[in-house]
């Protein structure tokens, strides 16, 4: 069981949804059993989530990353991959459970993998999508930890693609 070791107001990250901030910790009374349930807002979003305490490790809900641990996402956006000789299909399958795993080094490696400067246009729609929801995940994640918006967060994350 997870102990209530996240305090109202800060960012947490649920893996679904990525970063929300905890509104409140509230009790309700549901099918006659007291229930604790975490209040968490996806601004983003506009959506509020109610979730279960008993429930949150099992649905991944964490912590937002420390500035050091981020580190280790940002080193994984300047490694070189070759590119993978799958269907388009499967590894679309793959980079949408990695952006829904909500572990960031998997989250920067589907936005490592499907950069592309701006003179390369070979990309389709559905690349340019998951790119977008897996950059905007992640630049979620660097704003809460930077204190900054989330289009400087993309834009730092970019610059380090682009220089490496």
């Amino acid at each position: 069981m997870i102990e209530k070791h996240f305090n109202v107001g800060e960012y947490v990250v649920y893996p679904v949804h990525g970063v929300g901030r905890l509104l409140a910790i509230e009790t309700h009374d549901i099918a006659g059993q007291k229930v604790e349930l975490f209040v968490i807002n996806f601004d983003k979003d506009r959506m509020t989530l109610r979730l279960p305490i008993q429930k949150a490790k099992n649905a991944g809900l964490r912590p937002v990353s420390s500035k050091d641990e981020f580190e280790t996402v940002l080193q994984t956006l300047t490694v070189k991959t070759k590119p993978r000789r799958l269907m388009w299909s499967r590894r679309a399958q793959e980079y949408e459970n990695k952006i829904n795993s909500g572990n960031p080094v998997s989250i920067a490696e589907v936005v490592r993998d499907l950069f592309r400067n701006h003179s390369d246009t070979d990309q389709s729609y559905s690349e340019r999508q998951i790119y977008q929801a897996a950059i905007d995940r992640l630049a979620r994640e660097l704003a809460a930890i930077e204190a900054i918006g989330e289009t400087d967060a993309i834009s730092k994350m970019e610059t380090i693609m682009r220089a490496a």
